[in-house]
């Protein structure tokens, strides 16, 4: 089984596996100089030659030995710089895929399975390139070489022994099908299972609440159970073909040694001569007994290598050369499409201006979260345009472009390190004074002061600080990285009131000066806005302030009124049952 594709995988390293190869044919010849110097030394003895004479296949010995230490020693130098160079290498190219690719998220890829591709798949592939890749092609040179010195010998045995050598790629061939297919699906299980796994731990707490663990359990359990079949299918596969390698490698190998006794027997082969096929008969068949045992590492690996092509082939964003020079945003007639059939976005026109807040509403599905990915640069559009300061987007470089952009989300990530070390993410050389100014700026000094200072460890998926704490500080992070374009999607979903009246008091503060644009289902939140767009199906049915779409009477009013009363409807609850406590 050999895989341009996966050779193409490794670009420069392709000169060690030449090398490597070069090395085990030099290490093979050593072995043959071993064996013919034990047959001339059997010849000197039958021919009653003097015991001085012996020197010469001695000496010979001696240096095949040799020779055949350092090939072997720097075969394996060379297999594990090999391995090393592209681990290295295939690990760099992922990191940097992931980085070109960005705020996109990878098609069909899940967190658990990027991870096992990147780590384990590439582990993998580490033994295809430096054990199944060198001795694939010395195992096609090796049966040819020694046709080549064994013919002049006797071209009867010889011939035997190579028409017999195709056997055990025929039938690598005939398990590969088979392989191919089991190995497929046991990537798949793998990769399911690393995704249940991953599931089942950070929704342990949810699980526990909703008293779903059990089942949870025999979720999982099963899921481990489909692993466990397929694993016994790859090694019962693996055991059978081992078991006919050995039967035509061993087969083959006796049909030779039988064919060099006949020749001795009748006459048309030496003693010495006869010795020397039935010794290196096995030789024939040694290198491709050892490619069929790497060959179930080489389908391993070759299913890891096919994933990671699929990833390094997702096409980059597309990103120009300019310098970004206005910050004025605008979407014009931008129509997108997730799967190329049904379109997200219909004909999308917006504009936001480089001061001002500007506000995305409408009801879950409406395509909200498509503009922000337009916005941010993850998606381009399938027809219309982006433009940032009268420029299409994908003209400008994205270092340019980022550099004036900060989104904050619900789910905004705050790193596992000091509260100083993530302001120093966003800014590097950020003053305490700068912090300091900005955590005042949300409500969360106090608390920053009394919990440790800007020292204070924010443990992982920042577990030791509330829901709310959590995005003002993202909130603060980003007010000192000091951007001119703010995107907050659903900034303020899932927290308390006091911290959504502080952040909105914040962003309609920074409206001032910067271009801010606010996604959110709330529609309280946007009554600030200097315009809101509000969006049913992908389109934009309705634009402007807050008291002319109310005027309006059209969708964006009735959406509000709705909430509002909503609103009301679970205030009077409350406070009955505030009442009814007391």
């Amino acid at each position: 089984m050999f895989d341009k594709e996966l050779l193409k995988l490794i670009g420069g390293n392709k000169k060690y596996v030449v090398y490597t190869v070069l090395l085990m044919v030099l290490g093979m010849l050593a072995n043959i100089g071993i064996t013919a110097s034990i047959c001339w030394a059997v010849y000197f003895l039958i021919e009653g030659y003097e015991p001085l004479a012996y020197i010469y296949p001695a000496i010979t010995a001696v240096v095949a030995i040799i020779v055949r230490y350092i090939a072997s020693r720097c075969t394996g130098n060379l297999k594990d710089m090999l391995g090393r160079k592209v681990k290295k290498d295939l690990r760099e190219r992922t990191y940097d895929k992931i980085l070109k690719l960005g705020v996109r998220s990878t098609d069909g890829m899940s967190m658990a399975g990027l991870t096992q591709v990147s780590m384990e798949g590439i582990e993998q592939l580490d033994l295809y390139y430096s054990t199944y890749l060198p001795q694939f092609f010395f195992s096609m040179l090796a049966p040819i070489i020694l046709f080549c010195i064994c013919v002049g010998i006797d071209w009867r045995t010889s011939l035997v022994l190579l028409a017999c050598v195709p056997l055990i790629p025929v039938s690598i061939v005939a398990v590969s099908k088979y392989a191919k297919k089991i190995f497929a699906k046991y990537w798949g299980k793998y990769t399911s299972m690393g995704d249940a796994f991953l599931d089942s731990v950070q929704g342990l707490k949810e699980l526990k609440i909703f008293k779903a663990a059990a089942a949870r359990h025999v979720k999982m359990n099963a899921s481990a159970e489909e692993f466990r079949k397929i694993t016994m299918k790859v090694l019962v596969m693996q055991l059978a073909s081992t078991t006919i390698m050995d039967l035509v490698a061993y087969g083959g190998a006796g049909a030779g040694i039988a064919l060099s006794i006949v020749g001795l027997m009748n006459g048309w082969l030496a003693p010495a001569s006869a010795l020397f096929l039935i010794l290196v008969a096995v030789e024939f068949f040694l290198p491709l007994r050892s490619l069929g045992s790497a060959f179930h590492v080489a389908m391993n690996g070759a299913s890891a290598g096919r994933k990671i092509i699929s990833l390094l082939n997702v096409p980059d964003p597309v990103w120009g050369e300019n310098e970004v020079k206005g910050t004025e945003l605008k979407l014009n007639g931008v129509t997108f499409s997730y799967d190329g059939k049904r379109d997200v976005l219909k004909n999308v026109s917006m504009t936001f201006p480089e001061k001002g807040m500007t506000a995305i509403v409408g009801e879950s599905g409406c395509g909200k979260s498509t503009v922000v990915n337009m916005l941010v640069g993850a998606y381009r559009p399938k027809a219309g345009n982006v433009t940032v300061g009268g420029q299409p987007l994908e003209s400008v470089t994205r270092e340019s472009y980022y550099s004036h952009l900060a989104s904050v989300s619900y789910n905004t990530y705050i790193f596992n390190d000091t509260v100083r070390a993530n302001f120093e993410l966003a800014k590097k050389n950020a003053s305490d004074e700068e912090i300091w100014s900005a955590l005042k700026a949300v409500n969360l000094a106090d608390f920053i002061k009394e919990n440790g200072g800007l020292d204070k460890v924010i443990t992982e998926d920042a577990n030791n600080v509330s829901g709310g704490q959590k995005q003002r500080l993202a909130l603060a992070v980003n007010l000192v990285a000091d951007k001119d374009i703010y995107v907050f999607d659903e900034a303020t979903s899932n927290i308390d009131i006091e911290s959504e009246a502080i952040i909105m008091r914040n962003i309609k503060a920074m409206s001032a000066e910067k271009t801010v644009i606010v996604i959110s289902h709330r529609l309280a939140n946007v009554v600030p806005a200097d315009n809101i767009y509000f969006m049913e199906e992908g389109e934009v049915k309705e634009h402007g302030s807050h008291a002319q779409l109310m005027a309006g009477s059209g969708g964006y009013a009735k959406l509000f009124n709705a909430q509002k009363q909503l609103e009301e409807g679970y205030k009077e609850i409350t406070g009955i049952a505030a009442e009814v406590r007391a």
